[in-house]
């Protein structure tokens, strides 16, 4: 199986080619095992309500492309919640 760098790095250059295991494995890594799963759709819990919600759905083995947007943008104000990999210049330190 792929790496998560990996994985994130083609879903944000190609999100109409991902595999849906790949998108649940970073949904877990990241969000923790599904608040619902076993019908056609895994539903994860977020540190926020409303949008970006985590809501995937397997089609015939991929990933759908507008929910593994969501998932990206969710990554992105998880990142921005907690702070993580602060970007270079980002620091007015005098």
């Amino acid at each position: 199986m792929a790496s998560m760098d990996k994985i994130l790095e083609q879903m944000r250059r190609e999100p109409t080619n991902v595999r849906f295991a790949d998108l649940q494995k970073v949904c877990e890594a990241h969000f923790g095992a599904p608040r619902q799963s076993g019908s056609s759709h895994a539903i994860y819990r977020t540190p926020w309500q409303g949008d970006p919600r985590i809501n995937i759905q397997n089609d015939k083995g991929k990933a759908k492309a507008y929910q593994v947007r969501q998932v990206l943008q969710a990554l992105d104000k998880l990142k921005g919640l907690k702070g993580l990999e602060a970007e270079p210049g980002n620091h007015d330190e005098h």
